[in-house]
């Protein structure tokens, strides 16, 4: 199997009208996407920000669950938080996880002309190869820059409604992937 590791870009990303943007760090996203990559075995969960105010907020968070008070009073959540790697760039967290680490991107919306559906990812990332940095988005979505540099576009998860409404939170997303990506049950 493949190391991966997610990251949650909040630069460049875009914002409702299209414009790219960057968006602020929640606590809420650091807390559950961490929990999720430690569950799922990721080899670690890059929070991408160029704001050093921002970067600097994302580590005190970080330090006060795995160094302070936090992880004595709620030791599960040590583990999972000791993960996290926060960094100003995608290109840092790339060079993070390895040279020659590939990028994977995710969208409610399908990307590009070659998107990799779920079951040939899930099969891809059983099979050896370089590590691979599954991207997600803040806001409404990464810019297409990121999308461009990627060596993958994976498929949106699927609405079941007829509307085709698709706007999951990012942290329901990552959820969901990585469980159809590296779960016990079969990919849909």
């Amino acid at each position: 199997m493949r190391r991966i590791a997610c990251a949650l870009l909040h630069h460049p990303v875009l914002d409702r009208g299209g414009a790219i943007v960057t968006a602020a760090i929640t606590n809420i996203d650091l807390h559950d996407i961490s929990r999720t990559s430690f569950t799922y075995g990721l080899d670690a969960f890059y929070v991408v920000h160029p704001v050093t105010a921002q970067r600097e907020l994302a580590e005190r968070i970080r330090e006060h669950w795995v160094e302070g008070s936090g992880g004595r009073r709620i030791p599960d959540r040590k583990p999972a938080l000791a993960q996290l790697r926060v960094v100003d760039s995608l290109q840092a967290a790339l060079a993070d996880l390895g040279d020659d680490a590939e990028l994977w991107t995710t969208s409610a919306r399908r990307v590009g002309e070659h998107v990799l559906e779920l079951p040939a990812a899930r099969e891809q990332l059983q099979t050896p190869g370089p590590a691979v940095l599954l991207a997600f988005g803040t806001g409404w979505g990464l810019a297409p820059s990121v999308h461009a540099a990627a060596q993958a576009h994976l498929a949106p998860i699927p609405s079941v409604r007829a509307d085709g409404y698709n706007h999951l939170s990012v942290r329901a997303a990552v959820a969901i992937l990585l469980d159809r990506l590296l779960g016990n049950g079969a990919a849909r």
